[in-house]
């Protein structure tokens, strides 16, 4: 005797070898034998033979009409037997029953499964929607097959182009946008991103990335919504200074000025004053909720996209010209010895005299004029002077605190497109990259300014229990990086006690946030803890913390990126085919001329700091990849110094450097790294 039986979703049939009152033992043709559950036996039969039995029954069950077998069906409960019986006549074979029970079985929209051969029709209303779905599931799979078929041969269709950047970052896999590329990489035997590019989905390479960086982190868009500036509505009062601001030409959210009174008195007033948005824009208003949205503004060669839109921005900035509501820090010296003797915090109308261009007096503004080493024909020659001498009054008293001068051993890169006609870079502009070197006068003078104020600011409001948001680093040994938190620490690879960032309030969210800490201490002074918009344990600060480091790593990305972008087209564009560098570590090298690291061939087994010449055999603008290889060692390998650690390499992961994004901040607040000496908490 032989049995069919249902086994996980299918049918099987062999020689029943014995049975018991609850199963049985079944041997199949491939001569295992299984132990069966009676209640899962279907049929019990003679003949013919079991497979014999499983292929004509399938065969049949293709030609069985669902809709007629669904009119046939009883309302009621139902055996695949009363179906076979109904359908086919009142004799029905064992074959005939054995179709029914599979052409059922493999129709749940039309039948509902009940279990041992019982079947239920299922009601009019659900087998029409069965059938819509299954109808539009075979028109997408033809529409998938469609799609991959095009992209195979070269074409891209309009959807996959639509959904581009969502299939290869953040894929739907169910879609058929997603199955279409999938498919189509099989077929042409190429990855993903090879196969988009050779069916042109892929504009170009810098559309890619940027679009890219877009659709990660603007997903509705670049634009702001309807926005109006809040205006400053108390009457604040009129300081009396003459204050100047130093950025570059490209610079339109001027966050800071400086100012210096009572030269040749022998007490000197230095002032440090920030433009105020924090006395205009509330918490949670809608011009705060847009800040907070974007936390940063994102710098990139030949664009930005700022933090706020530029009408709010320039209801704020430190224009020339106006008397501008700032934040002011004035610090009291004595003149000869550069000590510090107080400061005082006030909310005040600053009269703005003059925005300084660093790209228009650096070569103007230098060492040798600022000592009286040469002459001084400048607007605030004397001013500049003085800040200058109490810049490197600083920095040496924070040297000492760091137990090592600082370093610059390695340029800024400035890039400029030539050729850009609208807003936004196409990618085919043609690039010129040019070097400012580290510490020049005029950086030095804003750097040690906004450190000194943002370090006063940070200990100024914990002494008056007020929390903000503190940058610090417990160590300058290596890998231990920067942190960010709510209570005041050291920050040893500045040499500063505690550091805020406050500065920026028109570019960077948390300096935003931290002005309004500041604004309540200087408005309340011992009462600020419990007017302050934050407290301590404030769980919103926290957010604000996670937030922004999120976006400022993203950000920071980006332009490392983009800036890559930029270095590999300079590279094609001024044919260069050999660059020197200075060896780093797993075969890393760094070029000597150019804001360029990448692996080169040969450079694994020399010593760091090597200095090798390489030769360029290939690059990829869509993957930012370099090809090279070291041709000569162009150092003298017996020279020990040769191998000596490398100095100033934000690379090691104990900098705390912003990278290539804050070096495009105009060098504003800068803070100099812990374990490479690099400007490095700029704005």
């Amino acid at each position: 005797m032989y049995a069919l039986y249902e086994d996980a979703g299918k049918f099987h049939a062999g020689r029943v070898m014995s049975e018991a009152d609850s199963s049985l033992q079944i041997e199949l043709d491939s001569g295992k034998r299984v132990k069966v559950k009676a209640a899962n036996v279907l049929l019990k039969f003679e003949k013919p033979q079991p497979a014999e039995l499983i292929t004509e029954a399938q065969a049949l069950a293709r030609d069985i009409d669902l809709d007629l077998a669904w009119e046939f069906a009883p309302e009621q409960e139902f055996g695949f037997a009363d179906l076979a019986r109904d359908y086919f006549d009142a004799r029905a074979s064992l074959t005939h029953q054995a179709a029914a029970l599979f052409r059922l079985f493999e129709a749940p929209h039309y039948f509902r499964r009940l279990g041992k051969g019982q079947f239920k029709k299922a009601p009019e209303e659900t087998v029409k929607a069965a059938l819509l779905g299954i109808e539009r599931k075979k028109q997408q799979l033809a529409q998938i097959d469609a799609w991959a078929a095009e992209l195979a041969a070269g074409s891209c269709p309009a959807p996959v182009r639509e959904h581009l950047y969502k299939i290869l970052f953040r894929p739907d896999k169910n879609g058929p946008e997603y199955k279409a590329v999938v498919e189509a990489a099989k077929r042409a035997q190429k990855p993903p991103l090879d196969l988009l590019t050779a069916a042109g989905a892929i504009d170009s390479p810098y559309q890619f990335h940027w679009k890219r960086f877009l659709f990660e982190h603007f997903p509705k868009g670049t634009g702001f919504p309807a926005l109006t500036a809040p205006a400053i509505k108390e009457t604040l009062p009129l300081a009396a200074v003459q204050a100047f601001s130093i950025d570059d030409s490209q610079t339109t959210e001027i966050d800071d000025a400086l100012s210096v009174r009572g030269l040749g008195t022998g007490t000197v007033v230095f002032g440090v004053h920030i433009a105020a948005p924090g006395l205009a824009i509330a918490p949670d208003s809608p011009v705060d909720k847009a800040a907070r949205e974007r936390y940063s503004t994102v710098y990139m060669p030949g664009h930005k996209l700022t933090m706020l839109p530029d009408e709010v921005v320039q209801t704020y900035t430190l224009m020339a010209g106006r008397e501008c509501p700032a934040v002011s820090l004035y610090v009291t010296l004595d003149e000869a010895t550069l000590a510090i003797t107080g400061s005082e915090t006030r909310i005040d109308r600053v009269p703005i005299a003059a925005n300084l261009r660093h790209d228009q007096l650096d070569g103007v503004i230098t060492e040798a004029s600022l000592n009286g080493e040469a002459p001084a024909d400048y607007a605030f020659a004397a001013e500049l002077a003085f800040a200058h001498r109490l810049a490197r009054h600083l920095k040496a008293a924070r040297e000492v605190v760091r137990g090592k001068p600082e370093n610059f051993n390695r340029p800024d890169y400035n890039f400029r497109l030539e050729g850009k006609v609208a807003d936004e870079p196409r990618g085919d502009e043609r690039v010129v990259i040019s070097t400012r070197a580290r510490g020049s006068a005029l950086d030095l003078i804003v750097a040690e300014a906004m450190i000194l104020a943002n370090s006063t600011w940070g200990g100024w409001i914990a002494e008056l229990g007020v929390p903000g948001i503190y940058r610090s680093q417990f160590s300058m040994a290596p890998g231990v990086k920067v942190r960010m938190g709510t209570k005041p620490a050291p920050h040893a690879g500045m040499g500063v006690a505690q550091y805020t960032w406050a500065t920026s309030p028109l570019r960077r969210y948390v300096d935003l946030v931290n002005q309004w800490q500041i604004i309540a201490c200087a408005r309340q002074g011992r009462t600020a803890a419990l007017v302050a918009p934050f407290r301590h344990k404030d769980t919103a600060l926290f957010a604000i913390i996670s937030g922004f480091d999120a976006a400022y790593s993203a950000y920071n990305g980006f332009q490392s990126a983009i800036e890559r972008y930029w270095t590999l087209k300079h590279l094609a564009q001024e044919q260069i085919s050999e660059l020197d560098a200075a060896v780093m570590k797993d075969g890393l090298v760094r070029a000597d001329t150019l804001p360029l690291v990448f692996r080169a061939l040969g450079a694994e087994s020399l010593p760091r700091n090597a200095r090798v010449r390489v030769r360029i055999t290939g690059s990829d603008l869509l993957t930012l990849d370099l090809h090279a290889n070291v041709i000569a060692r162009i150092d003298d390998p017996a020279t020990p110094a040769d191998d000596a650690p490398e100095l100033d390499d934000p690379a090691d992961g104990s900098a705390d450097s912003a990278g290539p994004l804050t070096l495009a901040i105009d060098m504003q607040d800068a803070a100099l790294d812990g374990a490479a000496a690099a400007v490095a908490e700029t704005s």
